[in-house]
């Protein structure tokens, strides 16, 4: 997809904890157009406050600025991105195909995904991914969470901030070189070894630059200490 992130149009179906933290980072990337549904249908500015929690309200004035309404059906038309944290099975072709050219589609409810990788691939997503290990781009939290605390806490850091959370994204990304990035592979095993050492050592830095590190690290150092102690496992 040849689109900054500021064009990309992206729609995130659920908006529990997961989605909404999905949102967050979004718009903390960069990223201006999302569209965001809960279980009754696209959220918007002006719906029935009694619909929704206060994490959700925060991003109403930055999402869907469009004020489109309705259910996933009419969110996903002209897409470029759907991201379900949602139910399974919820996801149709008729979906996928109403996207805009060569989408990507990523079904993260586990176990059982909104749509599995060969469907989505069926139905004309460009990328697919899901929470599963018996399938291509496997997007799990696993590549993140041990990363993060790992780096979080050698530099005894106060809290994690959005900086951090966005230099382990920066981090997982930068382990797929461009030689290697194809359809099914634009994500980094969860099983290789480098993704918690690199993610480590992202967030320790971000730590210490944003100011939230008690203790300062050369970030290379977390990165080789967190290397080895998944050695002596």
């Amino acid at each position: 997809m040849k689109k900054s992130i500021g064009k990309v149009n992206i729609v995130v179906n659920g908006a529990g904890a997961a989605g909404t933290a999905i949102v967050k980072l979004l718009l903390n990337a960069g990223a201006a157009n999302i569209i965001m549904l809960d279980s009754k249908g696209i959220m918007h500015e002006g719906m029935d406050m009694r619909r929704i929690n206060a994490v959700q309200d925060a991003l109403l004035a930055r999402t869907n600025r469009q004020k489109i309404k309705g259910q996933l059906i009419d969110a996903v038309q002209g897409a470029d991105v759907l991201i379900g944290v949602s139910s399974p099975g919820i996801f149709t072709a008729e979906m996928i195909q109403s996207m805009s050219t060569d989408p990507i589609v990523l079904s993260l409810c586990n176990p059982e995904p909104e749509m599995s990788y060969a469907d989505a691939k069926a139905a004309g997503a460009k990328v697919a991914g899901t929470g599963r290990s018996d399938s291509p781009n496997q997007v799990n939290n696993v590549l993140v969470f041990p990363g993060v605390f790992r780096g979080a806490i050698d530099v005894r850091a106060r809290k994690i901030n959005e900086d951090m959370k966005l230099a382990a994204v920066y981090a997982i990304a930068d382990l797929v070189d461009e030689d290697e990035l194809r359809e099914e592979y634009v994500v980094p095993n969860v099983f290789d070894p480098r993704v918690a050492p690199a993610v480590a050592a992202a967030v320790a830095g971000a730590a210490i630059k944003s100011g939230v590190a008690r203790v300062c690290l050369d970030p290379e150092e977390v990165r080789i200490n967190t290397a080895a102690r998944i050695k002596a496992c």
